[in-house]
């Protein structure tokens, strides 16, 4: 064979070599790169402990880079070895979500050494082709037992817009969560009160709530025992006034408008959106802000007595707006809007001085929309007050006020023309009527007096 022949057939040989690499490289980076062949094994969203109740379903999350194929679920205790679920999916998915049946065992038995073991596969062809697998051993800390969950005094009947007092008994080794519901639509947290296991909470019947259906004490345990207590309250709906306000182009051009810029928002082009974005929108976030900057900020600390007094009216005012006032708002002739009054509005020397009743908290002094420039004072026990459309303040977030100090002076900031003080009472967030917290009468008999004998309850245990 001749050397060039030679030469010819070597290179032959080295190009069928490059290409096999390249072929084998190319193969592998498919392999290594394509979804088809992932290699990270499907997610079990349960921890590695968990408390069950083994009445209600479980809860549980399977997930997966490529998709599902198949999941065998298998419980154990000291006697027991039971197949809870096993399925080959026809159609897969990259995430399950699964109600864990609980056993069909004697529920009146002791059960120790519960173990749950899930084993999840998925349809990569990893592995030869078998897929990744996942397999997880879970503990289970079997409780049976429902927390305990006492109602032992709260106010005799709440107000529509108006607030009550309940104290509470709740105890459970491995309580997870506990609260007051008000039509199971709003939530109040319980405070820590006097002694260990015990509770306060002051509650709100939200004004925009006309119906009131049921106010519980709920307690739930980790295994998701649940316990739920009516709260007795006698009830009296609220008797809304109805106020009709016209609404003219100099207040939408000098005070919309104005709270809108300051605001963040867009001015809108006709004169009565602009009035209702200002009105609705504003409002709403508002309202929403004061919520949640009252809850995030109020005292959590167990409390051991009540001692705020009736609040007072700004010194020598006139009232010339109350709570619960159902607004109206026309616009040449034509209603565009409604609202309702959450506080009560007083009027006096322009710029009038304004004075704390009870010691506490500033958690907000800030620019809020429709309420102007605005100071929130936390109480504790849930209990906020509110001084909104001030002119100047003189106190800062997180200093601690006392009683009868000077803190801030009227104004007409924010959605209103004239200077006054717009005063609100906030139950955890909420405003509720602050006639009731005016009255000495009415913080005695509703609030005072259930704490008293709430008191007198938890020494007799």
């Amino acid at each position: 064979m001749s050397y060039t022949n030679r030469r010819n057939k070597n290179k032959a040989k080295m190009v069928l070599i490059y290409i096999i690499i390249a072929i084998i490289i190319g193969l592998g980076a498919f392999v290594f790169l394509s979804p088809t062949f992932e290699k990270n094994s499907p997610k079990i969203s349960l921890e590695n402990e968990i408390f069950w109740n083994l009445t209600s379903p479980l809860k549980v999350n399977f997930t997966d880079d490529n998709e599902i194929s198949s999941y065998v679920i298998t419980y154990f205790d000291d006697n027991n070895e039971i197949k809870l679920d096993t399925k080959t999916l026809s159609s897969s998915k990259g995430s399950i979500d699964l109600n864990i049946i609980a056993p069909k065992i004697d529920l009146n038995a002791k059960t120790n050494n519960a173990m749950l073991k899930i084993e999840v596969s998925d349809t990569s062809k990893w592995n030869f082709f078998m897929g990744n697998k996942a397999s997880k051993e879970i503990k289970i800390k079997v409780d049976k037992k429902s927390p305990i969950a006492n109602v032992l005094s709260n106010s005799y009947l709440i107000k529509q817009g108006g607030s009550a007092a309940v104290v509470v008994e709740v105890k459970d080794e491995n309580l997870k969560d506990f609260y007051i519901s008000f039509n199971n639509e709003e939530r109040f947290e319980l405070f820590p009160f006097y002694k260990d296991n015990f509770y306060i909470a002051i509650i709100a019947w939200p004004i925009e709530i006309e119906e009131f259906q049921r106010v519980n004490l709920v307690a739930i345990d980790k295994a998701r025992n649940k316990t739920v207590t009516k709260v007795p309250l006698y009830i009296k709906e609220l008797k809304a006034k109805p106020d009709n306000i016209k609404i003219s182009d100099k207040f939408i051009n000098k005070v919309s408008k104005n709270v809108l810029m300051k605001s963040g928002y867009d001015i809108p082009t006709s004169q009565a959106e602009i009035f209702v974005k200002q009105n609705k929108d504003v409002r709403k976030r508002n309202i929403d802000t004061i919520k949640s900057e009252t809850r995030n900020n109020m005292f959590k600390e167990k409390v051991s007595k009540f001692d705020i007094k009736e609040f007072k009216q700004l010194p020598s005012s006139m009232t010339f707006a109350g709570y619960g006032e159902r607004r109206h708002y026309t616009y040449n002739g034509k209603k565009i809007h409604e609202a309702w009054h959450l506080g009560m509005d007083w009027a006096s020397v322009k710029k009038a001085k304004i004075f704390t009743t009870n010691p506490g908290k500033v958690i907000f002094n800030d620019y809020l929309g429709i309420y102007g420039e605005t100071i929130i004072i936390d109480h504790k026990f849930g209990l906020a007050t509110l001084y909104a459309h001030t002119s100047r303040s003189v106190v800062e977030v997180n200093e601690e006020v006392k009683a009868g100090q000077y803190i801030a002076n009227t104004g007409s900031s924010g959605a209103v023309f004239g200077d006054h003080l717009h005063f609100g009472v906030l139950i955890q967030g909420i405003e509720v009527n602050p006639s009731e917290w005016l009255s000495k009468y009415w913080v005695r008999e509703n609030i005072t007096k259930t704490i008293d004998n709430a008191k007198k309850v938890i020494n007799s245990k």
